[in-house]
């Protein structure tokens, strides 16, 4: 399939869970005939194309297949020429359960490389939990309605996040299904985990679920949400930042609560105090500040994802394409972070990135000898209390997150 020179470029280094024999043989097991009646474009060269295009950002399927007669990407999948047609038959028909195993086979081997960052010795295991929306053309996307003259999918995340944003979970689901919805299908139960999601997914029910069940979570209160104070207080500093650490329970009547929360507001000293929510009594009311800032991690990873992995440009219009396009560029994104580990790169994800488009056929070492001229350059300081005030100034002045569709904001955090 590959000459000598592809087998040694980075390209083969950047795509590699793509050539793991065991991989497709897993694959083929668990989907038999995948390939019975597609011997011009098989599933690896489908997958390798489409992952190849987001990682150029390509929009349109045309491009994606004029781009096999470039020499070096066609020894490396495998072909001469495809059409734009076939590669739109082949996305559309593949099942979801393929791009997804592959997406879960490049995250467990970032977990294996990653390891145990300082935020998660000190904090536990962290994750957020938050979806986004697409919007898409009514018309073309039928399936997708979301109001009289609209359509849209929503991704439904789960974030894990120890320095480094590496997407844990998703669900795609037409945009109309409610955040709160999904929650119960994303929350982790581990006792040493810590979910952390915004206001969107209050549901009081849940809420004592999980008390009940020893599930941790932290999140922000409603403005009209009813609260019964029940008389324990903490004691705070008076020249800190926690305001208030109460024991609350919430709601009324038949919605009432029957397990107590933990209540702290916190003054960023940016934009009026905010309040958190936590089932959590042993965390410090400092720790859990610091844990709910974390949460916009989840903001700038969506952003990212929107700007760099082509989701907002989808290649096919069924829902079997859309879910497709989504995983796999989930998966693109891992194999970013998986070189980015394996080549000890302190900077950003999107400088990686460009560099990795310019050097995508060269030869492994060199690709690597760049990386080290970059880094000897010196690496930009991710200043985190910066961008969590930015976010959070700019979310609670315009009561909305579209700005962050604003492709004029590069975050500097990924």
């Amino acid at each position: 399939m590959q000459d000598k020179d592809t087998t040694q470029s980075t390209f083969m280094q950047a795509f590699q869970p793509f050539f793991s024999k065991d991989l497709w043989e897993t694959i083929h097991r668990e989907v038999p005939g995948l390939d019975l009646r597609s011997q011009k474009l098989t599933t690896n060269q489908l997958t390798l194309l489409i992952s190849h295009a987001q990682l150029q950002e390509y929009r349109a399927l045309r491009k994606i297949s004029t781009s096999v007669h470039h020499d070096s990407l066609g020894q490396a999948i495998g072909l001469e020429s495809i059409s734009h047609s076939q590669i739109s038959r082949r996305l559309k028909t593949l099942p979801t359960q393929v791009p997804e195993m592959l997406f879960k086979g490049t995250l467990h081997n970032v977990a294996q490389k990653q390891g145990y960052g300082k935020i998660r010795q000190q904090l536990g295991k962290l994750y957020m939990i938050d979806a986004s929306t697409m919007s898409l053309c009514l018309s073309r996307y039928p399936w997708a309605v979301f109001r009289k003259s609209k359509a849209g999918v929503k991704m439904h995340l789960r974030l894990s996040f120890d320095a480094m944003a590496v997407p844990d979970e998703v669900l795609v689901t037409p945009a109309k299904t409610a955040d709160r919805k999904k929650l119960d299908e994303l929350i982790v139960q581990d006792q040493e985990a810590l979910n952390i999601f915004d206001r969107g997914y209050v549901d009081y029910k849940l809420f004592d679920d999980y008390c009940e069940k020893g599930i941790r979570f932290v999140t922000r209160l409603k403005n009209n949400a009813v609260i019964e104070f029940t008389g324990v207080e903490r004691p705070v500093k008076e020249d800190g930042l926690i305001e208030e650490d109460v024991d609350v329970i919430l709601g009324a009547g038949s919605r009432k609560m029957k397990h107590t929360l933990r209540e702290v507001t916190i003054d960023d000293n940016v934009h009026e105090p905010f309040t958190i929510l936590t089932n959590d009594f042993n965390l410090s009311a400092e720790e859990l500040g610091e844990i709910y800032r974390y949460r916009w991690q989840i903001e700038l990873f969506f952003k990212w994802l929107k700007q760099h992995a082509q989701i907002k440009h989808f290649y096919g219009t069924s829902e079997t394409a859309v879910i497709n396009q989504i995983l796999l560029a989930l998966m693109m994104y891992c194999l970013l972070v998986l070189l980015k580990l394996e080549a000890g790169y302190p900077r950003d994800l999107l400088t990686l990135q460009r560099l990795l488009i310019a050097c995508l056929f060269e030869r492994y070492e060199e690709f690597l000898e760049k990386l080290r001229r970059r880094r000897r350059k010196g690496s930009k300081r991710i200043r985190y209390e910066e961008i969590y005030r930015m976010t959070e100034h700019s979310i609670l002045k315009e009561e909305e997150t579209q700005w962050l569709d604003d492709l004029t904001y590069d975050p500097v955090i990924l």
